[in-house]
């Protein structure tokens, strides 16, 4: 079964859409669209009737719902939803939720939290930024995070894990765990910035690794799935 990742454009480079119940990451620098494609994917999930998930460490659900109101896709309408959780760190439910030093809860535990409650609310999509804050709360040891994915990957979720990197050659326990890596490039060309989608890895998917022109329009991020960036 694959699912669209509401991303106008992007279902083409992945044969139709995203084999669901599967680990991605969709990773890039700051300012490459990584947060406004997995809004995308969150409110894609909630017009099919889906329960999905949001967790952010280290921006406001306030915040998100109001850079994402400059586009048309409503994000903002499916977080005020019955279909859609949102958590932030900063809130008092993101605080309990994720164990933050000084309150009850060891942070050894977030492993448990997160999976439980994918499995007790038949989260179907959830979206965890970013991956450079979860290994802040989890315990400093790889094996956790490890530990964590695995974990991750054996629910009936569709797992996007947004990640901070600026070399797509540059890989970490996450990508070599993932069943799918998206690269959103983002580069200085002439006068101006241009922005590209790459399709590092997806199993069981006949996929192209070409750069493939994105822009940012009224719907969002748009991938042009019949262009390629020099």
């Amino acid at each position: 079964m694959r699912i669209s990742s509401g991303v106008d454009g992007f279902d083409d480079l992945v044969d139709g859409g995203l084999p669901a119940g599967r680990l991605y990451v969709v990773c890039g620098p700051p300012g490459s669209g990584k947060t406004t494609f997995s809004s995308q994917f969150v409110t894609a999930g909630a017009l099919r009737g889906e329960r999905c998930l949001f967790l952010s460490m280290h921006e406001t659900k306030e915040d998100i719902v109001e850079d994402m109101a400059n586009y048309e896709f409503d994000f903002g309408r499916a977080v005020k939803s019955d279909r859609v959780t949102f958590l932030d760190a900063f809130s008092n439910d993101g605080k309990r939720f994720f164990g933050l030093p000084g309150d009850r809860y060891d942070k050894s535990n977030l492993t448990n939290r997160i999976v439980s409650f994918v499995e007790s609310r038949d989260i179907k999509r959830l979206v965890i930024d970013s991956t450079m804050l979860l290994r802040y709360f989890l315990d400093d040891d790889e094996d956790t995070l490890i530990g964590f994915l695995s974990s991750l990957k054996r629910t009936d979720a569709t797992v996007v894990l947004i990640a901070e990197m600026t070399d797509p050659s540059s890989y970490s326990d996450e990508h070599y765990l993932a069943h799918g890596v998206v690269f959103m490039h983002n580069y200085l060309e002439g006068d101006g910035m241009r922005r590209g989608v790459q399709v590092v890895k997806m199993r069981g998917t006949d996929v192209d690794t070409d750069i493939h022109p994105v822009s940012f329009g009224a719907d969002g991020v748009a991938v042009d799935a019949t262009g390629t960036v020099e």
